[in-house]
């Protein structure tokens, strides 16, 4: 839920009268140039009617959500909350506190516009002060930029407390997201705060669903956050030397990426991995903290997210020497027959879970022929069985979008009990994690950690497969990692 910075007295400094009538003083006038419509507000309307035609009769209230408190009176970078972005096309930074309200097929977004430089919020708020952040954008340019119809912020209250349009209706809000915002719908339906109500609830289930499948634009997107990553991987490989000249490497990888990642797009997608040596059996290793050594792997597990918030999410093992070890090419391609066989299940009609079980059934053959698996192939994969999962705990895929974990609140028989369509991306991602103190994994093959990601697109026929620029077989990466330094030199 949005929280409120606290004030700190200690920090004010009080604004004189002579202040207050000079600050608004010979300021030249804001540009009147008409901005070009945002290009996801070509898809958007179709996305609200989608969710409207769920609820035909009810008024949706869908926040933006507002700035969160990182500590004291400083926020975090603010990200719209996703139902939000995924209905107005917004991402970045343009609206905290926005509330967009569909009712009768009519969209209304209401919007904390810029104020006149003679109101005090010009010079003296932190969150929407022009002397803090910049300017905000008008009621009309906001209008121009995603082709809603534009309200001041202020006017919500009067607005959600106006009768609704079909007296059977009902108003849902998607929750969790702004509390100032659902304190007050609930107050209007005589709810109290606390848990969401039904109608909420399978609101929120009915967004997260619509984006199982993506539309022309978030394919397009994705596309171009794949390809974005790859220029970040590839700056990655090219300073790998400076990483482990310089001593905590892990943490050079992820500053480097990171780079990459808001230069191209908004930021990372998520918390990058940069996990090198033992790290790497740390499914979700972030500390990144430690060193890079030459006779280690480095696993990156990374993702750029575009301006439209959509992300990549993409993983490759890398030899920090530029050669893979035996002991690690065995493991590697086992990983990579495994992410084959994910790849290859990845169709229309096939269910989500069949990526996963083909992914599994591989890398418990393998576990088998080493002589890890303490039972038999099909032993492990029973419903009694799962002792695999000591070295592969994780599932092989996820829907990806505009978020990492995309459609979350999806329910289990539409996502992990569903069933494949065109147009849903999801990731594959097999992995091996032998920790160094297991003492059942052969001495050689301890301490070694690979997973291998990549974004598909499920089409017509089968799968496309997003990030396909990313070598995956193992001499193409060794290849890959010596081109990359040859450029650099």
């Amino acid at each position: 839920m949005k929280k409120t910075a606290p004030s700190l007295p200690n920090r004010a400094i009080p604004y004189s009268e002579a202040f207050k009538a000079f600050i608004p003083e010979q300021w030249a006038s804001y540009p009147e140039d008409v901005l070009e419509p945002l290009a996801s507000s070509a898809y958007t309307p179709a996305r609200r009617q989608a969710i409207q035609a769920h609820f035909p009769h009810d008024r949706l209230v869908i926040p933006a959500g507002g700035f969160q408190v990182r500590s004291n009176d400083c926020d975090y970078r603010y990200r719209p909350h996703s139902a939000f972005a995924y209905l107005t096309g917004l991402g970045e930074d343009f609206e905290p506190d926005a509330v967009l309200v569909i009712e009768d097929n009519r969209a209304e977004l209401f919007f904390h516009a810029r104020v006149p430089r003679t109101d005090p919020e010009f010079y003296s708020s932190a969150q929407y002060g022009e002397m803090w952040v910049g300017p905000r954008l008008s009621l009309d340019e906001m209008e121009q930029l995603t082709g809603l119809t534009i309200q001041n912020s202020s006017d919500l209250a009067r607005f959600l407390t106006a009768p609704m349009r079909h007296a059977d209706g009902v108003t849902r809000i998607t929750p969790g997201v702004d509390e100032r915002v659902e304190t007050l719908v609930n107050a209007l339906r005589g709810h109290k705060n606390g848990s969401p109500t039904q109608a909420d609830t399978e609101l929120n289930v009915a967004l997260s669903e619509m984006r199982l499948i993506k539309d022309s634009f978030e394919i397009d997107q994705m596309d171009q956050a794949c390809a974005a990553t790859l220029t970040g991987f590839e700056a990655v490989i090219a300073d790998i030397a400076e990483a482990v000249r310089r001593g905590r490497g892990e943490r050079w990888v992820e500053g480097v990426f990171g780079l990459h990642a808001r230069h191209l797009g908004n930021a990372v997608g998520y918390d990058t991995i940069a996990a090198s040596g033992e790290h790497a059996c740390t499914l979700h290793w972030i500390r990144n903290d430690g060193n890079l050594r030459n006779g280690d792997l480095l696993l990156l597990d990374a993702g750029v997210e575009m301006s439209s918030l959509y992300t990549a999410d993409i993983t490759r093992t890398l030899p920090v020497s530029g050669r893979f070890s035996p002991a690690q090419r065995q493991v590697y391609e086992a990983v990579l027959n495994a992410q084959k066989a994910g790849i290859e299940a990845a169709k229309p009609g096939a269910r989500f879970i069949d990526v996963h079980n083909a992914a599994v059934r591989v890398i418990a053959e393998h576990l088998s022929d080493w002589g890890v698996l303490p039972v038999s192939v099909e032993e492990t994969l029973s419903q009694d069985g799962g002792q695999y999962r000591r070295w592969m705990v994780h599932g092989t895929s996820h829907h990806l979008g505009i978020d990492v974990h995309d459609c979350a609140s999806a329910r289990r028989k539409m996502y992990r009990a569903g069933t494949l369509q065109p147009g849903m991306i999801i990731t594959v991602e097999p992995g091996i994690y032998f920790k160094s103190t297991d003492l059942m994994v052969p001495h050689e093959l301890r301490g070694i950690g690979v997973r291998i990601e990549d974004d598909i697109l499920i089409t017509d026929d089968g799968c496309r497969v997003l990030s396909q620029a990313f070598p995956r077989n193992p001499d193409a990466v060794e290849s890959w990692m010596a081109q990359v330094w040859l450029g650099a030199c």
